[in-house]
Formats: structure tokens, sequence, C-alpha cells
């Protein structure tokens, strides 16, 4: 990832951070916030449904900037889920990173089943 992204990340991470302690009135991330957990996930979900049916329309000749701006959308909502669970992009990154050495298919293998 080049810096640029990932500095991108790291920016949108610090305001979401900031945007926590603003008020829920001025803020949409502080609305999510202050609605909880639940109301993110279903933020998180729809954007993921609407991330897929762009993808769907795309791949019949569907408008490429809109799977770009579902795709924004789902990765914006995920990382207000992270900031929820004090958790950031960082962490992400580096699970990641992490995988660079694995065969997909071996770290599939060696995920412990829930």
């Amino acid at each position: 990832m080049n810096t640029s992204t990932t500095d991108t990340l790291q920016r949108l991470a610090e305001v979401l951070e900031q945007r926590k302690q603003a008020s829920a009135e001025s803020s949409y991330v502080a609305s999510l916030h202050a609605k909880g957990l639940n109301k993110i996930l279903e933020k998180v979900g729809e954007e993921c449904t609407e991330t897929l049916l762009a993808a769907k329309d795309c791949q019949h000749g569907g408008d490429t900037q809109e799977l770009i701006y579902e795709t924004a959308d789902l990765w914006f909502h995920s990382l207000v889920m992270l900031s929820h669970l004090g958790l950031g992009p960082d962490d992400v990154l580096k699970e990641l990173e992490r995988r660079f050495d694995l065969s997909g298919l071996a770290e599939k293998a060696a995920r412990v089943t829930k």
C-alpha cells in the first residue's frame, strides 16, 4: 500500500476519533456512535449490500464509478464500526501484512473454528 493510501486511512481514522466527541446534532459520525453498535452494524450491512449490487451492475456494463462510490461508503462505515470498538485501520492493515507470506488456502485452513 502506498504512503498516500495509508496517509488517507490515518487521516480518516483521526477525523473519526474527533467526531466521536462531537455533538450528535452536528456530526453524522457522532450520531451513529450515539445510536450504538447495532445502528452502525445496520449501516455496514446496508452499504455491503449496495456494494454487492453495484458490483453486479458493473459486471454487466454498469457504471464503475457507482461501485467505487459504494465501496467508499462501505469502507467508511466499516471504519466507524472499528472506531466504535476501539480499533482502527492500522489493526486491519497489520493483519493484511501478516498474511502476505501465507497461502490463502493455508491461512483459511489454519483458522480456528468457532
